[in-house]
């Protein structure tokens, strides 16, 4: 088991113990340094999250943005009593210079008459890096010792993202 605190994660794997007997359990103290936001879709046909938010934006956007957001506070504290800089990483895409072409990208996220899947790709990767590049600069200046950054990870042609995408099959 991760944990951050070493003496509740022992107390953990003994009531294991006591439940499972003979279960095989590592405790190791972990911090939360670090969070690389990863998940993603690629140019699904137009679907709705159960919360019903436009389904790429919700996954390549929101959850990271809710992960982060829940996870800002620990990453803060363990940056400040370990005295190391945490990171805050957000795969983004070049494709987030593929967006609807005219006003607010983010004005009709719903919207399935004028949808496109991969404008909806692209506008979901630019959400990442707007994300990234403001929450950089409110960790900077509260004087928080963590870098918020986004990057384009390059060709991912042979992995099961581009599975709607119509040219690779």
């Amino acid at each position: 088991m991760a944990v951050r605190n070493l003496d509740a994660g022992r107390n953990v794997k003994e009531a294991i113990h006591k439940e499972i007997n003979g279960a095989k359990i590592d405790v190791m103290q972990l911090d939360l340094s670090t969070m690389a936001n990863n998940a993603g879709v690629m140019a699904t046909p137009f679907m709705l999250s159960h919360d019903n938010i436009e389904l790429q934006f919700a996954t390549n956007h929101l959850g990271h943005f809710l992960l982060t957001n829940l996870l800002l506070d620990t990453m803060k504290l363990t940056a400040r009593e370990s005295k190391r800089e945490g990171r805050i990483v957000n795969l983004s895409s070049k494709g987030h210079r593929i967006v609807y072409g005219e006003g607010n990208p983010f004005d009709h996220i719903n919207d399935e008459s004028g949808y496109f899947p991969r404008f909806a790709y692209g506008q979901s990767k630019l959400a990442n890096i707007l994300h990234a590049n403001e929450l950089s600069r409110r960790l900077k200046d509260e004087g928080a010792e963590i870098t918020a950054n986004s990057l384009h990870p390059g060709s991912i042609i042979m992995t099961d993202l581009m599975r709607h995408h119509g040219l690779i099959k």
